[in-house]
């Protein structure tokens, strides 16, 4: 049974008009001559433009915990869609929101429901999905305890919240950092390890996040922590140019996760349950 979404539409918040739902296909774009050394990328960071292994496994891990059939989910910070469209095999009542119009028209070509909105103010009811999404989305809002405060309003109770977001102890800065006034690009060694000051001088552009600082987040969330933990990276660009590599590095996470080594990984992810309105309960 198909599922209808009820959406509140906020002045200056209208959608991008999309074309009709088609199987799942990605956006036409070729990743190597993306522009990721601009100012727009060193914000908002750069969306999927492939549907590859590590997408495949973070939608996998979610899935173990909600229940996605008929569901109705939302997809905050949605860039061009991958999600959405990925989602969109399992149940027709997918919204995703992004602040940047180029990439939601991008997106849109091939993807119904995909909105201009921010993560602050979103345009819905209360309580108007089952599933909120933030995939290494919170880094690069204005407000990021606003923006979970609104997920979990959008968010039925006993409805879930999904967050992907880094890890401050991952080795690597994946953001890029700010040399002077010029921004470079790249994955960039030990940069988190420094003091917050000069992290954040370096990298003024993206939060990371220790395990502290997500528990600190989270404490005042109407809602109660079901899983929290750190995942590595899928290694999908290692494991195309150099498989042997790649098939190491996977076979080490497999490992790594299950021990003490997590704490170095790539993200946090971590599973909410909405508790009823107004009860504020989290743990772990």
């Amino acid at each position: 049974m198909r599922r209808s979404l009820p959406v509140r539409l906020r002045p200056n918040r209208a959608p991008v008009a999309p074309a009709r739902s088609t199987p799942l296909q990605w956006v036409q774009v070729d990743p190597d001559n993306v522009q990721r050394d601009s100012p727009k990328a060193a914000v908002r960071g750069e969306p999927s433009y492939l549907w590859r292994a590590g997408q495949d496994r973070r939608l996998g891990l979610i899935e173990r915990h909600v229940p996605l059939q008929g569901a109705r989910i939302l997809d905050i910070g949605c860039g061009v869609g991958a999600y959405v469209r990925a989602f969109r095999q399992r149940t027709d009542a997918v919204v995703g929101v992004d602040v940047d119009e180029e990439r939601v028209r991008q997106g849109a070509l091939s993807t119904p429901n995909l909105m201009l909105a921010v993560g602050e103010q979103l345009p819905f009811r209360d309580g108007a999905f089952d599933l909120v999404l933030l995939n290494e989305v919170i880094e690069h809002v204005a407000d990021d305890r606003q923006t979970l405060a609104e997920a979990c309003r959008v968010t039925r109770a006993g409805g879930t919240i999904v967050i992907y977001a880094p890890n401050r102890l991952f080795p690597f800065e994946t953001h890029g950092i700010y040399l002077g006034h010029r921004y470079h690009f790249g994955n960039v060694p030990l940069v988190n390890y420094l003091p917050n000051p000069l992290r954040n001088r370096l990298v003024p552009h993206a939060r990371a996040y220790t395990s502290a600082g997500i528990r600190r987040l989270l404490r005042p969330l109407p809602a109660t922590v079901i899983r929290r933990t750190v995942v590595y990276p899928g290694f999908d660009n290692i494991s195309a140019r150099r498989p042997l590599l790649g098939r190491m590095l996977r076979g080490f996470r497999a490992v790594a996760e299950h021990t003490p080594l997590r704490a170095f990984g790539l993200s946090h992810f971590i599973v909410l349950r909405r508790t009823e309105q107004g009860s504020r309960r989290t743990h772990g």
